[in-house]
């Protein structure tokens, strides 16, 4: 890395004592950790939008299974 590739950033103790107990190993760096929290998040995020697609392709389904005269009749008895 040269000099332009790095930057100081400022952080309260409590996230350096946080991040310091999400290390995969002890002399891994500030960097490595928090690029392996970014690599988490963005699969988290893709995994929920994976999520939400399941749903709308869902949704007609279950509107069609659940807004059925048997159901209506049920929670009328």
């Amino acid at each position: 890395m040269t000099e332009d590739d790095v930057t100081t950033i400022q952080l309260k103790k409590s996230v350096v004592k946080e991040l310091k107990s999400l290390r995969r190993y002890p002399r891994e760096t500030y960097n490595e950790t928090i690029s392996n929290l970014i690599k988490l998040a963005k699969e988290s995020r893709d995994h929920r939008q994976y999520d939400e697609f399941l749903h709308r392709v869902q949704q007609a389904k279950m509107r069609e299974l659940w807004d059925s005269a048997e159901d209506e009749a049920w929670e009328h008895a």
